[in-house]
């Protein structure tokens, strides 16, 4: 069982007041008040309810939560970078991130879940960025409660390929909709004014009077926005099937999330990664520029 240590500075009525005035999610303290020997003071097994006073060291389990049931996959993962906290990983396009009907068994989870299972057995899995199906680039997963709470200040950059020319920084500040038909989401998103806010910042890297290659850092990071932001300004994603069309260029939407970095809690400063592009990417940049 995993456990962190809590030096406690002032004196609070309960556990629960200490965990709550520290932004423990509810669902975290529900799964840690289930078993007997999850808290401890001063090493002492205790419940949820007893009071801290300072000097106390409270010890509590640092992934209550039940194991993941994700069917396992046999997928090779490249890894990135890895600790004891986090895992991060180089996600390739045409891998969704989760299962689903028609990818059951074949699905970022269920690789996660059988490369950490003689890590820990008793693992949750915790993605903190997923990325469309079709999208490559590398994928954050906290490996307890705890490290996903307190991960900050991530910062994402994408770089993709669109059709058209964009010459200039330009900014997307557009509300997105999901469509919801008889209860069900739709694949599809909508600009809509009474939609979430969205922003997407678009860099110009290379271009000409057909394609782009662009980098995009987003504020908010609704699903879909990249294709939808560019789309809405008639600079759909090269292979962009729902917003766009198909491409003989590449097979699927030619967006990457490039460089992640992220202040790393225990470690006590910033971590930056930057992964190169893919073969089919670098190939398509090649055809068109």
């Amino acid at each position: 069982m995993k456990t962190r240590k809590y030096n406690i500075t002032k004196n609070y009525k309960s556990i629960y007041h200490y965990l709550k005035d520290n932004q423990f999610a509810e669902n975290y303290i529900t799964n840690l008040r289930k078993v007997f020997g999850y808290i401890k003071i001063n090493d002492k097994p205790t419940n949820i309810n007893a009071s801290l006073k300072a000097g106390d060291i409270l010890e509590v389990n640092s992934d209550p939560s039940p194991k993941s049931s994700i069917m396992q996959c046999i997928i090779p993962l490249d890894i990135v970078y890895e600790d004891e906290y986090y895992l991060l990983i180089n996600k390739p396009a045409g891998l969704p991130c989760m299962p689903s009907r028609s990818h059951y068994n074949y699905n970022l989870a269920g690789a996660i879940c059988h490369y950490m299972d003689t890590k820990d057995p008793d693992f949750t899995l915790r993605i903190i960025n997923r990325l469309d199906k079709d999208t490559a680039g590398i994928i954050i997963v906290a490996k307890d409660s705890i490290a996903q709470k307190d991960l900050k200040e991530i910062k994402k950059q994408y770089y993709a390929i669109c059709e058209g020319c964009i010459s200039s920084q330009t900014i997307i500040d557009k509300n997105i909709k999901t469509i919801n038909e008889n209860g069900r989401n739709d694949l599809q998103r909508v600009i809509a004014e009474d939609g979430k806010p969205a922003t997407t910042y678009v860099y110009p890297i290379k271009f000409n009077k057909y394609y782009s290659l662009i980098k995009l850092e987003l504020v908010h990071g609704r699903t879909h926005q990249i294709r939808l932001h560019l789309s809405s300004i008639n600079r759909p994603l090269l292979g962009d099937n729902i917003y766009g069309s198909l491409s003989t260029l590449i097979k699927h939407t030619a967006l990457i999330c490039k460089n992640v970095s992220f202040f790393h809690p225990y470690l006590d400063n910033v971590l930056s990664f930057e992964i190169p592009f893919p073969n089919d990417f670098k190939d398509c940049l090649t055809k068109l520029f």
